[in-house]
């Protein structure tokens, strides 16, 4: 794996696996003038471009999964919806903020080494195109790593285009893949210290209102921190566990700050349900109920969800370092009787 490619084979390589557009900027596909704030990545296969801020304006074209489209700017649109009412304006039109996700442009220092065992890092490139090595097909396109997703890094490794890639570990299929060094910020330890740890353990609850679509924090009665939320879409499949998000009292039992989710499939199709490094994940039901963070998706206030309770990305991380039982920062899973979450 070590080994150096040619430039003729790294060219080969970005056309086999369709990304012939990247092959002078390895992997990345952004240009430096798009490292500002005023983007947005499309998150489902496509969205329309609307005449006006209003649905039932006229459509004029598409944007298609994981483009990058420029923002002038944003507004509350009288239209609606009233859960959600921001729309972007952009090049032709407007589109509605629900199947986007607000991004950034932010390359990183390489790390001269990871501390032992494996270190937090999240991605700070709308996204980063993850490769595999196998020694009997080579490197080969695997997941895209999105914006705010958080990844464990075990290592450092030349990547195939002879740069510094970060090696990751997927805890759930047990696998390592790699991802350009630079595309990733290793999270400092103090940035997971415990968030009013001194409170005891039963004068902290979480409530959670499917009708409002709402999230409180309390510390002795008094709200810390409100929020909507997304809980699950009111759907039965047949043979399978309901969407909806059950009611009731629970507790927290287990934290994850990176969780794949999905199928499970060793994939480098981005329409696949893999949902590889899943911030923030706070499960509190045996079914794999959790509250997370969410990089695919910006339509709080309205079920989405297959049962769990999306949240924006900055707000579960919040929420995992004050729920009990404490995570340290090196702990994959950290297990325990947890903070009470009431779910009405």
């Amino acid at each position: 794996m070590g080994s150096r490619l040619s430039r003729r084979e790294f060219l080969k390589l970005c056309a086999a696996a369709g990304l012939a557009g990247l092959a002078f900027r390895p992997f990345s596909g952004f240009e430096e003038d798009n490292q500002k704030n005023d983007l947005i990545r499309i998150t489902v296969r496509s969205v329309s471009v609307y005449s006006q801020p209003d649905d039932k304006s006229r459509i004029l074209f598409q944007r298609f999964r994981d483009e990058l489209v420029n923002i002038y700017y944003e507004l509350e649109s009288e239209s609606g919806p009233a859960y959600n009412p921001i729309w972007y304006r952009v090049w032709g039109g407007y589109i509605h903020r629900a199947n986007t996700q607000r991004v950034t442009v932010q390359y990183n220092p390489v790390a001269s080494q990871i501390r032992e065992g494996r270190q937090l890092a999240e991605v700070t490139v709308p996204y980063s195109q993850a490769m595999r090595y196998t020694t009997t097909s080579g490197w080969q396109p695997l997941y895209r790593l999105y914006f705010e997703s958080v990844h464990w890094v075990t290592g450092i490794d030349e990547g195939p285009d002879g740069e510094a890639w970060y090696r990751i570990l997927d805890e759930l299929l047990k696998i390592e893949y790699h991802a350009p060094a630079y595309h990733l910020r290793l999270i400092p330890d103090e940035e997971l210290t415990p968030i009013s740890p001194e409170v005891p353990h039963h004068k902290k609850r979480i409530v959670v209102s499917r009708g409002r679509q709402t999230l409180t924090c309390y510390e002795n009665d008094e709200i810390v921190f409100q929020t909507r939320v997304s809980t699950g879409l009111n759907y039965k499949p047949e043979g399978q566990i309901p969407w909806e998000t059950p009611k009731g009292e629970f507790n927290i039992y287990s934290k994850m700050p990176s969780k794949h989710m999905g199928d499970g499939r060793l994939s480098g199709n981005p329409e696949d349900y893999e949902l590889p490094g899943v911030p923030w994940t706070c499960f509190f039901e045996q079914t794999g109920v959790a509250f997370h963070g969410t990089y695919w998706h910006q339509d709080f206030g309205t079920p989405r969800s297959h049962g769990c309770v999306n949240m924006r990305t900055s707000e579960a991380k919040w929420l995992f370092r004050w729920v009990l039982p404490v995570s340290e920062p090196g702990d994959m899973e950290r297990v325990g009787y947890g903070t009470r979450v009431v779910v009405e």
